[in-house]
């Protein structure tokens, strides 16, 4: 849909399935870049985390196995018996078996909550089920989708459905699962849940900070309980599910203190669309999903960008004698891995991945060997299978074309880098950022000291702090969204990128930033009011300064300009544009300034640090001297610069600016063979005066 706004047909293309002159039309609008390409191409340092992956198993204890075996036995009996019925109920009593076999391998929670926790009118509802028409839709109680929210509620509806059709015999046999699944809470008998904690303990202990993943409500919960009382009392054990709203839960993930150990246990109703890096490192899978592409959602959580620490890891955790999690892991699971290994990204699962999955789990009820059910083997050579994976290593062929065609090798990350560079040196970077924010606290009374850890600093923002702040920079502080919710007296930032854990990020479009500097601004500006002048003799910040230095040799003024342009593009609108110009000049008048390259301009104005004291009556008569100077620019015949040396010059060096945004412009607008012919950026004169900085060498003695 988004390629239909740029072109009507495009909407309408199968992206995965491209002819060539398709290809070659969308290549002019469609760039990709994987995150291989920017790992190997891009930066001094990885801006990713390393993700290990790793296998943990765990085996049934006695009683679990016993829970285990009798329900496979039912499950394998009700799925055989059913052969009988109409087709409509066969399908009824797989899924209902299927989704039994499911809950009692997540957990002892989920397997009471779908054998006992069902509704009395639980026969009228499920006469639905069981009426002529289509066949219910119970996947969405099984399997998970990669595309839509997945219910995270124990599947009783395709369990109640298959009891009706049961016998009371059959029944019966349902009432003796739940109580013997009753039976096995903790870690004495759940052999699976003691294993879990024991890999908390181990992340916990190398500094990791895992998320535990659950298919079920009822498993998160079982899971989060047990952790609370076996994990050390420092230790926060956070459980979100989808019986929380949107809000809740983002509230709850907000509240967690970053400097604390922490655990979160959760369903899939966090998998997608929630940034979890900043506070978490690793993931366990308590429950392994049954569709690829979930797994790899839950991982992508806390393996993006922006998460600070250097690795993530991420658990598989599955039983030995499982042949339900045996199927998964080696006819989905490990070809994914295998696919994004080699590829180095992650192909989704061909869309009948799960109509092989029931083919291969079915034939696993239905083909069973003689004996108990660990003996069970499974039959991955099954056609379905092949199919599936061929089908599977074509999509990922597919895409490795895709990625060498939409990959836009035209566009060199080196020119990009160059166009970035520039940038930063207009509006600053992330060192720039730092420099304002510490100086700007110092101005307002705000209190900012240095962390232990590098790169991480503290704000104090208790009420006493904040008492002499002015009240604008008090409101951006209450307002701002995460300290709120954890109403500490610190709040901790950094301005790198990726950010320590813990910290806040602080770039030049955070909001605190900008409102720090629209405050300074604004008071810069009204101190040219006699009024606000009275009023303000302890004013912060002015728009003239006197500074002596060894930094320059010679007098030296600074000018800061806002210079504005009309940027016409070839078959748009203009638009208009500015920015921030820093221009110099040495000598005290018009006539004997030599201007100063861009360059040092900029690096005088942020490097000049002051070597000794200037005299108040000093300072304004430099200031006086050089508004003098300045104050004689005039238009002359409607032709700003004509006349005056001054003009002149700053009139060319914003002309020459000009120039180079076009060449910019033009650059960009070639490497993704965008027109330029007509293109112009045409100077709107005169700039803007925004502020003076004269340097005064020091006295040699």
């Amino acid at each position: 849909s988004l390629l239909g706004v740029l072109q009507p047909e495009f909407e309408n293309w199968n992206v995965s399935n491209l002819n060539e002159d398709q290809r070659i039309a969308l290549a002019r609008h469609f760039v990709q870049r994987t995150r291989r390409d920017i790992e190997q191409g891009w930066e001094a340092t990885s801006v990713f985390p390393r993700r290990e992956s790793v296998d943990e198993t765990y085996k049934l204890s006695d009683r679990y196995r016993q829970l285990f075996e009798r329900t496979f036995e039912f499950c394998s009996q009700i799925v055989e018996t059913g052969k009988s019925l109409e087709k409509r109920k066969q399908r009824v009593r797989y899924w209902g078996a299927l989704a039994l076999l499911r809950c009692v391998m997540s957990s002892p929670a989920a397997a009471v909550a779908a054998l006992e926790q069902r509704a009395a009118s639980s026969e009228r509802r499920v006469e639905g089920y069981l009426a002529e028409g289509e066949e219910p839709e119970f996947e969405s109680f099984v399997f998970e989708s990669a595309d839509e929210r997945t219910d995270d509620e124990s599947p009783t509806p395709p369990v109640e459905a298959a009891e009706v059709t049961l016998a009371e015999a059959e029944r019966r046999r349902l009432r003796d699962l739940a109580r013997l699944a009753s039976d096995l809470h903790g870690p004495t008998h759940d052999t699976k849940l003691a294993q879990a904690t024991e890999l908390v303990r181990q992340l916990l202990k190398d500094g990791f900070h895992p998320i535990l993943w659950c298919r079920y409500v009822a498993t998160a919960e079982y899971v989060a309980g047990h952790l609370r009382q076996a994990l050390h009392a420092e230790t926060q054990v956070v459980c979100v599910t989808g019986r929380l709203g949107d809000d809740e839960r983002q509230t709850k993930i907000a509240e967690i203190d970053a400097e604390r150990p922490r655990v979160l246990v959760a369903t899939d109703c966090l998998s997608e669309g929630v940034n979890l890096q900043e506070k978490f490192t690793a993931v366990i899978h308590y429950d392994l999903p049954w569709n690829p592409n979930r797994l790899e959602q839950r991982e992508g959580r806390v393996d993006r960008y922006g998460q600070p620490a250097k690795q993530v890891k991420a658990v598989r955790f599955f039983g030995r004698d499982n042949p339900m999690d045996g199927v998964v892991i080696e006819v989905l699971l490990d070809k994914a891995r295998q696919i994004h290994q080699t590829l180095g990204t992650h192909v989704p699962v061909p869309e009948e991945s799960e109509s092989v999955t029931q083919a291969v789990l079915e034939a696993l009820f239905l083909r069973r060997p003689r004996g108990a059910p660990q003996q069970l083997l499974l039959d991955l050579g099954m056609p379905e299978v092949a199919e599936l994976h061929r089908r599977w290593e074509r999509d990922a062929e597919r895409e490795r074309i895709n990625r060498s065609r939409f990959a836009q090798r035209a566009l060199k990350p080196e020119e990009v880098q160059r166009e970035l560079e520039a940038t930063d040196a207009v509006l600053g970077d992330p060192g720039a950022v730092r420099e304002f924010v510490l100086a700007a606290a110092q101005r307002v009374g705000l209190s900012i000291t240095k962390d232990r850890r590098p790169g991480v600093f503290r704000v104090a923002v208790s009420p006493e702090a904040l008492a002499t702040v002015p009240e604008p920079i008090r409101f951006a502080l209450s307002h701002h969204s995460p300290l709120a919710a954890r109403r500490s007296p610190v709040w901790l930032i950094s301005f790198d990128s990726p950010t320590p854990e813990g910290a806040e990020y602080l770039g030049r479009n955070h909001r605190f930033v900008a409102s720090l500097a629209r405050f300074l601004f604004e008071e810069a500006l009204r101190g040219a009011s006699s009024e606000w002048r009275a009023a303000s003799s302890d004013k912060r910040v002015s728009r003239c300064g006197v500074i002596r230095t060894r930094a320059v040799a010679t007098l030296t003024t600074i000018l800061l300009l806002r210079a504005r342009y009309l940027v016409e593009q070839p078959q748009a609108r203009p638009m208009l544009a500015e920015e921030v110009l820093v221009v110099g000049f040495t000598g005290a008048g018009q006539r004997d300034a030599e201007w100063l390259a861009a360059p040092d301009a900029l690096r005088l104005l942020a490097e000049a640090k002051p070597d000794a004291n200037v005299p108040m009556a000093e300072k304004r008569e430099f200031v006086e001297r050089a508004l003098r100077v300045l104050g004689e620019w005039r238009i002359a015949n409607g032709e700003w610069g004509k006349e005056h040396p001054i003009q002149r010059a700053i009139r060319d060096r914003v002309a020459q600016r000009a120039s180079e945004l076009a060449e910019a412009h033009k650059r960009i607008r070639q490497s993704v063979t965008l027109k330029v012919r007509g293109l112009e950026v045409k100077p709107q004169l005169p700039p803007d005066l925004v502020g003076i900085l004269v340097l005064q060498p020091m006295v040699q003695p």
